[in-house]
This record gives structure tokens, C-alpha cells and sequence, in this order.
């Protein structure tokens, strides 16, 4: 196998999406919704959605679902689009992880989740193989009790066969900061939400926290601000770039499609700006519509768009 996978470990849900839900009604009542859709997601599944979507290499998930009618869909979904489901394991003992996401007019999302087979799941044996061909291994398991005590080790492993690694949260908590003192020193490059830094660090500030995380170990960071773009930083590069000037829709897997679109460009040779910029237009192409994909073509219509849509402008932080 050519040197061209990407690995993504961590959270994988099922996500049932109805919009626009701007109030439920009476109790056995009825109400009328313009769309309801499913779609694998969460920072295993939705990254590998992404960027298999994008094409450009082999991606692998290391995850877990039930043995439900969820957990069929979501392996589905994923092999549909090309994912190695070999690691995705089916857990006989819990359901898949799932979350209802009535999304509003604002495009506010308030969720209801069920923790399932994935907050569960471990590090198979056969994972550590894998990294002999990955280019990027995307860790999104940070809080899974499964399989982040084995993060430091297979980081480490995977830094040791050459890839590339990067990390993301799912949702901090007060042990978050005490686990990624352990992680980081492991990964090349950090990508949480601001609000995500905000609650490690208690700064809104890009570069002020970047300097945190890098004197934890962290090679670099990229921070997803929103409406304000993205702030990257390493100890010889650091710039933003504006979010792209668009009408959102659903914002629930923008994170996610940020990493992947990422990713996707490293592989392919772009510099680490394009990276960002290219990252940025497949968020935004996501944020158009409802779900994982969104709005999502291929990766030349990213491209273009990358090259010719108007972009905010940067308020700092």
C-alpha cells in the first residue's frame, strides 16, 4: 500500500438531523419538518467520511458500533464512500453511539446523545500495523475511557513510523488537560475549537494559547474560530486566515470536515496556508447543508472555491 492513509480513531456516532426545528409541538401533537437525515459522524466517522469523500488515499476508522440497525448503517455509510471498516468493531454489549440534533432556523443545534459502542471501544492490536502505512493518524478519542490510556503509546508509535499526527476533542472535561499534558508531547498539530482552547487555557487569544500547548509538547497548533477562520501556529509560522462569507445551514460536522480537509490537502503535498484555506472551504461547503457532507463536492470544487469565494473579515480575538 502506497504511503497515503489516513488513520482516524475515535468517537463514531450515527447523527439523525431534522431541520429546521424552531419548537417541538403539543404533546401528541404534529409538526412538519423539511428535511431528516442520517449520517455517520463524530470525530472517527466524520472525519473519514470527509476526507474519503475528498478522495486523494486510503482511509482507515478505528472505532466501534453496536451490533444495532444504527451500527449496520453507519458501516455502510463509511464502506459506501471507501473506509477500511476492518477496525470499526461491532460491540455485542452496547448500542452505537447516536444523537438527535433538531436544528434551528439560527442553525443552533441542541442535542439529545446516547453513549454507545464507541466511548467503549479499545485499541485493536492490529491498529499499530496500520501506521506502517499512514501518512496522517488523526486521534479524536481524547475522554474515550476505552482507548485513551493507550493514547501516549500509540502516538508514539505512530510519530516513530513516520506519520503525521494530529489531535481534536470531542468535548473538554476537568480530566482533559491532565490527559493532553500526556498526549501532546506526540502531536505535530493541536486542532480544537476556541471555545475548546478558552476552557483549557482561559484565553480566547490564538497565539497566546498556541504558546501553552507548544510548551506542553504540541509541534503546533490550529485553532477553528468560527465565523473568524482559523489562527495556525508553529514555532517558525504563525498567520490566520478569514472563514469563507457563506449562508450556514448546519454547522454539526464542520469541525470534523475542518480536520479532514486538512488532512487531505497535507497528503497531497500542499503547503501547510493552502492546507488551512483548503480546510476552511470544505467546513463551508459542509455548513451549506444538513449532515456530515453537506453541501461537499469533490476536491477540485473545493479548490476552486478556495481560490474564489469571498471571505470574512478577521475581527481578533
Amino acid at each position: 500500500m502506497s504511503k497515503t492513509e489516513l488513520v482516524a480513531v475515535g468517537l463514531t456516532t450515527l447523527d439523525i438531523l431534522a431541520s429546521p426545528v424552531d419548537g417541538l409541538p403539543p404533546p401528541d401533537g404534529f409538526a412538519l419538518v423539511e428535511d431528516i437525515h442520517l449520517t455517520a459522524a463524530g470525530t472517527a466517522a466524520g472525519c473519514a467520511l470527509v476526507a474519503a469523500h475528498l478522495g486523494g488515499g486510503s482511509t482507515t476508522i478505528v472505532s466501534a458500533v453496536g451490533a444495532d440497525a444504527q451500527g449496520h448503517l453507519v458501516r455502510s455509510m463509511l464502506a459506501e464512500k471507501g473506509v477500511d471498516v476492518s477496525m470499526l468493531a461491532v460491540a455485542e454489549d452496547h448500542g452505537t453511539s447516536t444523537t438527535l440534533l433538531p436544528v434551528q432556523s439560527d442553525g443552533n443545534r441542541p442535542n439529545l446523545h446516547m453513549l454507545g459502542a464507541s466511548f467503549f471501544a479499545t485499541i485493536p492490536p492490529k491498529a499499530y500495523q496500520s501506521l506502517d502505512n499512514a501518512a496522517v493518524v488523526h486521534w479524536g478519542a481524547v475522554g474515550l475511557p476505552g482507548m485513551s490510556p493507550a493514547g501516549p503509546e500509540f502516538l508514539a508509535a505512530a510519530r516513530q513510523a513516520g506519520a503525521f499526527v494530529t489531535c481534536d476533542l470531542i468535548a473538554p472535561q476537568d480530566g482533559t488537560a491532565a490527559e493532553l499534558e500526556l498526549l501532546l508531547p506526540h502531536v505535530d498539530l493541536f486542532m480544537p475549537s476556541i471555545s475548546e482552547v478558552e476552557f483549557l487555557t482561559g484565553t480566547s487569544d490564538p497565539a497566546t494559547a498556541a504558546e501553552k500547548f507548544m510548551a506542553q509538547g504540541a509541534k503546533g497548533c490550529l485553532f477553528k474560530i468560527g465565523g473568524d477562520g482559523a489562527y495556525y501556529a508553529t514555532r517558525t509560522e504563525q498567520f490566520h486566515i478569514p472563514a469563507f462569507t457563506i449562508d450556514p445551514v448546519d454547522t454539526t460536522s464542520c469541525g470534523d470536515a475542518f480536520c479532514a480537509g486538512f488532512m487531505s490537502a497535507r497528503i497531497k503535498g500542499f503547503a501547510a496556508e493552502d492546507c488551512v484555506r483548503f480546510a476552511a472551504a470544505v467546513a463551508a461547503h459542509v455548513a451549506m447543508g444538513l449532515g456530515t457532507l453537506g453541501k461537499l463536492g469533490s476536491f477540485e470544487d473545493c479548490l476552486a472555491f478556495m481560490k474564489n469565494a469571498p471571505t470574512n473579515s478577521w475581527r481578533s480575538q
